[in-house]
């Protein structure tokens, strides 16, 4: 059973959306003991850095989203601020602390029109497992820059900028382009993560 973690932002329905589409069982849910007791763990991406800790933090889904994904080792996927999320810290909201499951930060464009709004190529590395170089649906104002290069599993550039679209690392994919948004291509994607 997939849990798609309900943190009181993302964008829970256009998940739900696409895995009733593939017939996929899951369910959305805000619940510590469920969250902990998953097969897979989808968190959805959408909103503020800052208020997305502040409500993880309040649930008390913080602590179980790091156990699950780092010590339960439960398959996870993390879309957007789903990716963002993982990381210490955004220059959205410097105050906040993310996860912290891997080292790094999450950084503004400084070019081009901001947001991000619209389709762009990404291009696969050899951590890469599932991906394929195409092109997939973005919003998004930040970018991670993780401190370790070894995870990045695919990147993408706007503006001036090279920057990570994705990263893998054992039990845990996240991404920065909503691949439930991404027409065939994130289909593709999401039944190639459902079998990895």
């Amino acid at each position: 059973m997939i849990t798609v973690i309900d943190y009181g932002a993302g964008n829970v329905k256009s998940i739900a959306n696409i895995l009733e589409n593939l017939g996929a069982e899951y369910k959305i849910s805000s619940d510590k003991e469920e969250v902990l007791s998953a097969d897979a763990l989808i968190f959805p991406g959408q909103g503020h850095f800052g208020q997305a800790v502040k409500n993880l933090e309040t649930s008390g889904l913080k602590n179980a989203v790091i156990e699950a994904a780092t010590v339960k080792k439960i398959k996870f996927l993390g879309i957007c601020l789903g990716l963002q999320i993982l990381f210490e810290e955004s220059e959205e909201a410097p105050e906040a602390k993310g996860l912290s499951i891997f080292k790094g930060t999450v950084k503004k464009f400084e070019c081009g029109k901001i947001p991000q709004i619209g389709w762009n190529n990404i291009k696969t590395t050899s951590n890469n497992s599932f991906l394929t170089d195409d092109y997939f649906y973005f919003v998004n104002s930040y970018y991670v820059e993780p401190q370790d290069k070894s995870i990045i599993s695919s990147v993408c550039t706007y503006g001036n900028v090279d920057f990570c679209a994705s990263v893998e690392k054992d039990n845990i994919t996240a991404v920065q382009f909503h691949p439930e948004k991404s027409s065939d291509c994130g289909k593709s994607f999401f039944q190639k993560w459902l079998k990895n």
